[in-house]
């Protein structure tokens, strides 16, 4: 699953157009027989009337920006899905290797959505790194962009700012939520370079977790989207705006027919945050979740995997302080049911800081209801690495995991040795990239960029000065309580 790229190794020349020669064979037939007749009987005759009204919205990003050319030597051969291949993808293709600087450019998609002000959505992917980016109009015109309003790797979502002469041709968002599986969409975008391209299809499904990000609740759809879609709108039968494509699913790199978008909803609250903040202000709970299990559903009488189970209450958080305990089962958040566990977080991170809402949880079979006052979410930036214990404390949040100096108490409940130096680790967030590379409780952080480390300071620095580098991902070495040795490519 990756931001308009390939998922899976592409297939041999020929075996990719025998493939593609025997999907036209078997989908010409369907098209003609089955899906003219759905789309005479229910979908739309023609969205030529939508598509000429919403065109002139939906620009071409064009970026470039200047890195330094390969040196001329072989790149190393990295196994595929190994910890490695971000790191060294990341290290080389970027141009970090050395040699001549060079221009590279790309292409992606945007839409306007205030014409006054000329703010312009887009993929925070389509413009990463980018020394100069460019906003490419239906009409031929061109106006670079002078802000990048906000940026939100966690959901893929940037805004833009131009200066118009005049006020450009806009389009407004519509609800994700009131959109349903099966009902007709447009996608409109820049696919391999084709500016204007329009494609239709449905909603194929809601609520897709793609392992992208914490936050992943994407709309799924079988309308055409290719390189060179991302950024771009998908639209609804009335012409308002329910999703950013953004993701793609192809084992050759073209569509077929697994397309993901962010929901509207989440983007209306993202870059409301942008205009009034320039960054994005997440709430935030203060507990570690798990997903509840069979065993648990059946003692507390819920369905299954119904709520979301707390392993752990971080100390003096909005939960702690709120009186929520280890073991209870949240279901209900402010009004809105829980159905599954990873739920929970997108539903706390869009909550306003410092509104007091109300929290139905399940303890030992017990219905209660408490009411916590939302705090803010400390993000994985090592500057201002949020402290989750009292003031004297010296855990850190940094990067998915609660990080502390290595104490004799750590090494004892771990069975670690005293030779044994490094960077403790307390927790590791559910979903977190962490999570994701099997880190654990109980591991130990001994080395960042080949750097020993003996303190979450340490680390913060080795972050910063890979930061600055523009790479965007750190390599630590990780020891167990077996002794067992391990690099890890961890993004920031």
């Amino acid at each position: 699953m990756m931001p308009d790229r390939q998922t899976s190794r592409p297939s041999p020349r020929g075996l990719v157009w025998a493939a593609c020669l025997l999907g036209l064979a078997l989908t010409g037939t369907i098209a003609l027989e089955g899906g003219r007749a759905i789309a005479q009987s229910r979908g739309p005759q023609s969205v030529a009337p939508i598509a000429e009204r919403l065109q002139s919205a939906v620009v071409n990003i064009s970026t470039s920006q200047t890195v330094k050319g390969s040196s001329g030597g072989a790149l190393p051969r990295v196994p595929k899905g190994s910890p490695f291949e971000e790191f060294f993808d990341d290290f080389f293709k970027s141009g970090k290797g050395g040699g001549p600087e060079r221009k590279v450019s790309s292409l992606g998609s945007g839409f306007v959505i205030d014409g006054k002000e000329g703010l312009i959505v887009t993929n925070v992917h389509v413009i990463e790194g980018a020394d100069e980016i460019v906003a490419n109009f239906a009409d031929g015109s061109k106006l670079k962009v002078e802000k990048v309003v906000g940026r939100d790797p966690k959901t893929d979502i940037a805004l833009l700012k131009v200066i118009p002469k005049k006020p450009l041709p806009a389009v407004k968002f519509g609800s994700s939520e009131a959109i349903k599986v099966g009902d007709w969409v447009m996608a409109i975008g820049n696919p391999f370079g084709l500016g204007g391209s329009v494609t239709v299809g449905i909603i194929s499904a809601k609520a897709r977790d793609i392992n992208s990000g914490p936050y992943d609740d994407y709309l799924q759809t079988d309308a055409a989207i290719n390189k060179g879609n991302s950024g771009g709108p998908l639209f609804n039968m009335d012409g308002d705006v329910v999703g950013v494509n953004t993701a793609i699913i192809s084992p050759t790199g073209g569509s077929i027919g697994i397309g993901f978008a962010v929901p509207a909803d989440t983007v209306v609250n993202i870059i409301d945050q942008f205009k009034q903040y320039g960054e994005v202000r997440r709430g935030w709970l203060g507990v570690r979740l798990a997903t509840v299990t069979d065993e648990l559903a059946l003692q507390l009488g819920l369905k299954e995997n119904t709520g979301a189970h707390v392993a752990s209450v971080a100390r003096n958080g909005p939960a702690a302080t709120a009186g929520i305990e280890t073991d209870d089962v949240i279901v209900k958040f402010d009004g809105q049911e829980i159905t599954a566990m990873r739920s929970l977080p997108r539903v706390v991170a869009q909550t306003a800081v410092g509104k007091s809402v109300n929290v139905e949880l399940l303890r030992k079979g017990q219905r209660r209801t408490v009411k916590v006052v939302v705090g803010r979410l400390a993000e994985d930036d090592p500057t201002p690495a949020a402290e989750v214990g009292g003031d004297k404390s010296t855990e850190r949040k940094l990067m998915g995991m609660t990080l502390s100096p290595l104490n004799d108490d750590f090494r004892k409940k771990h069975g670690l040795k005293d030779t044994v130096k490094g960077i403790a680790v307390l927790e590791v967030e559910a979903d977190s990239q962490a999570s994701r590379r099997e880190l654990k409780a109980g591991d130990v952080i001994v080395e960042a960029q080949d750097e020993a480390v003996t303190s979450v300071q340490d680390l913060v620095e080795r972050i910063d000065k890979v930061r600055k580098s523009g790479r965007r991902q750190i390599l630590l070495r990780v020891e167990n309580a077996k002794g067992e040795i391990r690099s890890v490519a961890l993004p920031f």
